[in-house]
């Protein structure tokens, strides 16, 4: 059961970004790996935005560089 919810709570957190991007971001990256590849890119949203997430999740250290690294993972 808790691995359906977070099956659930990624698949959210992809159709936001997607929604966010007006259909522009790639529709299998989370916010928080999109967060990380902005900012690496030298992006404004990125400067903003990963530190704001990694800060909302102070219980996951390096939250949005692990969503980036999982999200690498997967497409290989």
């Amino acid at each position: 059961m808790k691995q359906r919810l977070l099956n659930f709570l990624i698949a959210l957190d992809q159709l936001i970004y997607v929604i966010l991007t007006l259909g522009k971001g790639d529709p299998d990256e989370t916010i928080s790996a999109a967060a990380w590849r902005l900012e690496q890119e030298g992006k404004w949203q990125g400067k903003i935005f990963r530190p704001l997430i990694d800060f909302l999740f102070w219980f996951d250290k390096d939250h949005c560089l692990k969503a980036y690294m999982s999200e690498c993972t997967t497409k290989l």
